[in-house]
């Protein structure tokens, strides 16, 4: 298991914001993640965690500065953990778009030149991560899953494909069905090829097609319906139609007037919360 080395250190709402740095075997090189410790977290009990998974363009400061999460989080004595999007440094490959390369790890384990090097952000996310948590911090069994837009697909795909270690699932204006919608053609024929059978795995409306029968997971996403790319990028509605015709018990939330920002965010991020909280309290061991 890789040392954590501590960047930033700063009290906020009675716990502590705390951004660390690692060398991860994952991605073969530095990581960076930032977590939050409520004040729970001085006393012996373990704490329920979520993680939060950003969008494109965003680092772990995003969430941490924008989100407004941490009042609820501190109050429900949940422990957030935010990862990096993507590996980086002047050895990862990169392009000048801002959906591919650095910013734009889309949470999947690349497997074309150059990427394939470094953009292994599945097992990051899934494996290396919770790993490194469970050593380091005092937290329980589960945890839940959540992101924005890039991240969460990321949170749909590895809580439903990682389904035994997530309590709950929360997303954002989420990409959910990457194999049908431009940014996620874009960057799975770059990461993973042109075989789109290949894409599939990485996909959350066919996730949900295969083994939605199988699953029982609690899902919540919010949706605005003034965001931009709502339409163009097929946001939510394929993956919250599918849930309809598998009966599956999805809650979904179309809002009117809000867009893909973190105002919107923001304004929803304390019912979030208190989404995973009810199921990783009523869960966990």
């Amino acid at each position: 298991m890789s040392t954590l080395t501590i960047l930033a250190s700063n009290k906020v709402f009675g716990g502590w914001h705390k951004q660390y740095s690692h060398v991860s075997s994952s991605v073969n090189g530095e990581m960076r993640f930032s977590v939050f410790l409520p004040p729970q977290a001085q006393n012996a009990e373990p704490l329920p965690v979520v993680y939060w998974l950003s969008g494109l363009t965003c680092n772990d400061e995003n969430f941490v500065t924008k989100a407004g999460a941490q009042r609820v989080a501190a109050e429900l004595g949940i422990m957030l953990v935010i990862p990096d999007t993507s590996p980086r440094g002047e050895n990862v490959a990169n392009d000048d778009a801002y959906d591919l390369g650095q910013g734009a790890g889309f949470y999947l384990n690349a497997t074309q030149a150059p990427w394939s090097e470094h953009y292994h952000m599945y097992d990051y996310i899934a494996d290396e991560l919770p790993q490194v948590i469970k050593a380091n911090f005092n937290v329980t069994g589960k945890a839940g899953i959540a992101g924005h837009s890039m991240g969460g697909h990321g949170a749909l795909v590895i809580g439903l494909s990682k389904h035994q270690q997530y309590a709950s699932i929360s997303a954002f204006a989420p990409i959910v069905n990457p194999v049908d919608c431009p940014w996620g053609q874009k960057a799975f024929s770059h990461y993973l090829g042109d075989d789109q059978v290949q894409w599939q795995q990485y996909d959350a409306c066919h996730i949900l097609q295969q083994q939605g029968q199988f699953l029982t997971i609690p899902i919540l996403i919010d949706q605005g319906l003034a965001d931009d790319f709502l339409s163009s990028q097929k946001l939510t509605r394929p993956f919250d139609e599918l849930c309809q015709q598998l009966n599956y018990p999805a809650t979904v939330n179309y809002r009117e007037d809000y867009d893909h920002s973190y105002f919107f965010i923001q304004s929803f991020i304390a019912e979030h919360l208190r989404f995973h909280h009810q199921h990783l309290t009523q869960q966990c061991p």
